[in-house]
């Protein structure tokens, strides 16, 4: 299926030239001359895997018109559209201003007919790459549902916003399967039995699969006992049959379903709370017969005072979590106070760092009262799904969310801080106005940095050497400096970088050549190479990109422009980090 190209210019003969270079190249290209009629065609429906916008265009330029086109993408919930900016300007300014707004990529006019294909096509590539890595890691791979960490923001979304039930389920006696007919069989089984939770949910619910044989289920709009039990009958018969298809009508395992309910939000909508609860009625389902369900109710779920004394496994297993979720722990001013100070004292004594941060919210213009309201709810949800599962949360005001970042290095703080702030704008706009407070704890020990992604620079030019790793270094990245291509080749032999930075004019070797033996090498083939260059010359960037440099950087070098090109090559990078996690 051919990639589906929108080019917006003023400019008639830009257009034909454009769309004549594309199609060429299998390419369905769609030519329009305003930024206003990009806007009609987005908010009719259309799509497409990329949009060339051309910066200077009358009425409206295209800085506004991407401004415009974000907002419609939320509004009718669509993903952002990957844009390229096409400029004859060579101000770096504009395409600081263009990074800072979102854009992919740039393309200078008068078009160089490789190099227009060349960036279109690594643009489309990585936006595939990032969808797939997306996707991979959000779902579970047998069943294709969400996986634990996915199913938790999912569920959570729909519990702040949604009417329905939620449930947890669990398959009675699947172990039997595994032991008896071997775990390939097992799997089939879980297969089939995801099959028959697609088809028996109600359309819009959400399914997560956050354990082996558990799983987690939105049920959308479903409010009656009657329909939770209806649902519960209905997939335990076809789990039946299909297990007597798969094993035989012997089959004598007693093999069913196990559900426990929650309504939302008759008993609130906090999403970890509210499957506390679905857990609790399913414990006493698989305690009393199986194959059953039960609806948390608060009378018959309340602490008794003459229960059986506990022992350590029950004990362990009411206080725990049957699915951690991979989001940042969100706690009651209480319970908050307490974890705190145990944090706090333990950071102390083992010399660990920490972070506090107070995030402070107000109404953007033109917000309403009601609308800054549903905001500040969504931003404490933001929030926690942003940070990491050791870090801590809580909502001290409607306005207010105080966070306490664990075992972070201080010079990270500002990048972890602003890039919350960052992807909610990208999101949201600027309905709210984010104010934030920061106070660094701890000693800041070796032992207590996280993994950094590790730069490999090689600039024969001490100047650049030095105004480059400076400025990665302050922005969180483990920088190496070498003077030369052997250099490079040499260190990686012993460590090997996530990224690597080459200068494209060497004094005293060819750097293409450097180039071609990295992206030729087993070890360093996949490693993303940056080129950076004074040149604009088109042959030579147009060598770079088809050697396989992941981008060109163009000196002299400006701080806010070189990170955001790396940030573009870290993003993808994290995607695999998590994915193989």
């Amino acid at each position: 299926m051919p990639n589906r190209i929108i080019v917006v210019d003023d400019d008639t003969s830009n257009l034909k030239i454009a769309g004549h270079i594309l199609s060429r190249n299998e390419m369905h290209v769609t030519a329009l001359h305003s930024g206003q009629a990009l806007l009609d065609l987005m908010i009719g429906g259309e799509t497409c895997d990329l949009i060339l916008l051309d910066i200077k265009m009358p009425y409206m330029d295209g800085f506004e018109t991407l401004d415009r086109l974000r907002v419609i993408e939320r509004e009718i919930g669509a993903d952002e559209t990957p844009v390229i900016f096409l400029t004859a300007d060579d101000n770096s300014d504009t395409e600081k201003h263009g990074f800072e707004a979102g854009v992919s990529d740039y393309i200078k006019k008068p078009f160089d007919p490789e190099i227009l294909i060349r960036r279109v096509g690594n643009v489309i590539e990585k936006q595939k790459k990032l969808k797939s890595l997306r996707a991979e890691a959000s779902t579970d791979k047998l069943t294709g549902f969400l996986n634990k960490a996915a199913a938790n923001a999912e569920l959570s979304k729909l519990c702040t916003s949604q009417q329905g039930c939620l449930m947890m389920i669990d398959l009675d006696s699947f172990k039997l399967v595994n032991d008896i007919h071997g775990h390939k069989m097992g799997d089939s089984v879980l297969i089939a039995f995801a099959d028959i939770l697609r088809a028996a949910a109600p359309e819009g619910s959400r399914i997560g699969r956050i354990g082996g044989d558990e799983f987690a289920m939105f049920a959308l709009g479903m409010n009656e006992a009657s329909e939770v039990a209806r649902f519960t009958e209905r997939i335990n018969t076809e789990l039946m049959a299909k297990a007597k298809q798969l094993m035989g009508e012997e089959m004598d395992i007693p093999l069913g379903a196990s559900v426990g309910g929650v309504f939302v939000p008759r008993h609130g909508n906090d999403c970890d709370t509210l499957l506390k609860m679905a857990d609790k009625v399913l414990y006493t389902v698989k305690k009393n017969g199986k194959h059953g369900c039960a609806l948390y109710h608060t009378d018959a779920y309340t602490d008794e005072a003459g229960a059986n004394a506990l022992d350590i496994n029950k004990l362990s297993e009411i206080l725990g979590e049957r699915a951690i979720p991979n989001v940042a722990l969100q706690l009651d001013k209480d319970v908050f106070t307490y974890v705190y100070r145990y944090v706090m004292r333990y950071m102390i004594r083992n010399h660990k760092s920490a972070c506090k941060v107070l995030y402070t919210l107000s109404p953007g213009e033109g917000t309403d009262e009601a609308r800054f309201t549903d905001l500040c709810d969504e931003f404490g949800l933001h929030i926690r799904d942003s940070l990491r599962k050791s870090d801590i949360l809580m909502r001290i005001r409607s306005n207010q969310y105080f966070i306490l970042l664990t075992d972070i290095r201080e010079d990270s703080i500002r990048m972890v801080v602003e890039n919350i702030v960052k992807h909610w704008r990208r999101k949201q706009g600027d309905a709210l106005v984010i104010d934030d407070e920061t106070r660094f704890v701890g000693a800041g020990s070796e032992s207590s940095q996280p993994t950094a992604l590790r730069i490999a620079v090689a600039d024969d030019n001490s100047a650049d050497l030095t105004s480059v790793g400076r400025c990665l270094s302050q922005a969180g990245y483990h920088v190496s400096a070498v003077r030369s291509g052997r250099a490079l080749m040499k260190f990686i032999e012993e460590t090997l970088p996530d990224i690597i930075l080459l200068d494209a004019q060497l004094s005293e070797e060819d750097s293409f050549e450097v180039l071609w033996m990295l992206k030729a090498g087993e070890r360093t083939a996949k490693i993303p190479v940056l080129l950076m260059t004074e040149s604009s010359d088109p042959e030579l960037i147009k060598r770079s990109l088809e050697l396989g440099a992941a981008d060109i950087i163009t000196k002299p070098i400006l701080p806010e422009l070189l990170l955001a090109r790396v940030r573009g090559t870290a993003e993808l990078i994290g995607y695999r980090r998590r994915l193989g996690r």
